[in-house]
């Protein structure tokens, strides 16, 4: 069973509860500094190779015109004023309906 370490032990042979504290103060615990140092690393080559993907992905994109994107746009808010009012009229229909019911 590991216990937590205390001010006078220097951390060694014990588990820190504290990991983030020794890697900012540059001291710790047997290789945690080398450890999170090659993970963060390794997180920020993924991180590298991910973006530069997304790069390539994005210049493959078939970008519309803006009167593409006009059209496609004015078709959405006639679709959405439709809808709306469709939903208006249904829902005060509704309310007339149950308030007839309900007195």
């Amino acid at each position: 069973m590991d216990r937590a370490p205390d001010s006078k032990s220097g951390c060694w042979g014990f588990k820190s509860l504290l990991a983030c504290h020794f890697l900012l103060s540059g001291i710790g615990c047997e290789g945690i500094r080398g450890f999170r140092m090659d993970r963060i690393k390794v997180i920020a080559e993924k991180v590298k190779q991910f973006l530069a993907g997304s790069k390539v992905e994005l210049k493959k994109v078939t970008w519309p015109t803006p009167k593409q994107t006009l059209a496609s746009t004015s078709v959405v808010i006639i679709v959405v004023i439709i809808v709306s009012g469709f939903l208006g009229i249904v829902d005060f229909g509704l309310t007339k309906i149950i308030k007839l019911v309900l007195g």
